[in-house]
């Protein structure tokens, strides 16, 4: 059972399942299954007993959505993944897997952020709620793991990106958010674009189909309730971000920083030993490269209307 499956990192790990030869997964549609409400997930357990669960489901956004919707964000989030893992437990799942968010770890950990650091202190203000609901997850499948021997582990991905990611402005992550702003700008003609905070913070990021293979690597290969980095290693200024999309975009324009609004967590870079030594994943796909193909993607699907704005 993958939940979250019909989402963007969900898709990816579908269809890397399926070239491994996985051909019984379960996607829960909220349509037919909201997991916020216990027994609707009863009834899911009960009448598919999943052998393993990989808990992607997530109410996520950028800044500016959880500066909108800090209690849904809390809320959702923690009470999909409490009552998921409660049903793991009750029906005997073989192996539980939970996705955590990095926006659990302190505004002010030390780069590159080891695992070991994720209690050091208080998430960044503007994201807090989603990383604190995240992080009980944690919590709950090392209490489970002792009380009850759940298998249970916790993996907290860097940020995502590539292709069908979330595009739309008002909810999208940095990397989609600055494709669309530079496509839809050199479209028009425009000779400026305006972005959030002033450059200055650093991000790293993973290639989707790269966090799909880490995730079935630690399904296949890790059993220990000590959380687990999966990224790429490699931080990049948002200031140099901007720049490279706008060039990769064909933007020439100028990039106007907006101050009046919140740059989020100063720098984020993991610390991403324990997943190559745990279970040998290790991001391959070169920035780059990914870049390329999220903004071919992003090019060839976006809405029709974007298109001609």
């Amino acid at each position: 059972m993958v939940t979250g499956g019909a989402g963007f990192l969900g898709s990816h790990l579908q269809e890397h399942l399926q070239r491994l030869g996985c051909r019984n997964i379960l996607v829960p549609v909220h349509s037919e299954c909201d997991l916020t409400r216990m027994d609707s997930i009863e009834r899911l357990f009960a009448g598919h007993r999943p052998e393993i669960l990989i808990h992607l489901a997530a109410v996520v956004g950028g800044i500016g959505a959880n500066r909108l919707n800090p209690g849904r964000f809390f809320y959702d989030n923690a009470i999909m993944g409490i009552q998921l893992i409660e049903a793991a437990r009750v029906h005997h799942v073989e192996k539980t897997v939970v996705l955590g968010t990095i926006c659990a770890y302190p505004k002010f950990t030390p780069v590159p952020f080891r695992e070991d650091d994720l209690w050091n202190g208080y998430p960044e203000e503007t994201n807090a709620p989603y990383g604190i609901a995240k992080k009980a997850l944690l919590t709950q499948c090392q209490a489970y793991r002792q009380q009850y021997g759940m298998n249970a582990i916790y993996l907290l991905p860097v940020n995502l990106y590539g292709p069908r990611d979330n595009f739309d402005l008002k909810s999208s992550h940095v990397i989609p958010g600055l494709i669309r702003k530079c496509v839809e700008a050199v479209d028009r003609g425009a000779s400026e674009i305006v972005l959030w905070g002033d450059g200055s913070p650093t991000r790293e990021f993973l290639y989707v189909a790269d966090a799909a293979e880490g995730i079935v690597l630690a399904t296949e290969r890790y059993d220990k309730p000590d959380p687990v980095n999966l990224g790429s290693g490699m931080e990049i200024a948002i200031h140099d971000l901007a720049v490279k999309i706008a060039a990769m975009t064909g933007f020439a324009g100028t990039i106007r920083w907006d101050s009046s609004y919140p740059n989020g967590q100063p720098r984020r870079c993991l610390d991403v030993r324990r997943a190559a030594s745990e279970f040998d994943f290790r991001a391959l796909t070169p920035f780059d490269e990914g870049l390329r193909k999220t903004i071919d993607w992003f090019r060839q699907h976006r809405p029709a209307e974007a298109a001609h704005r």
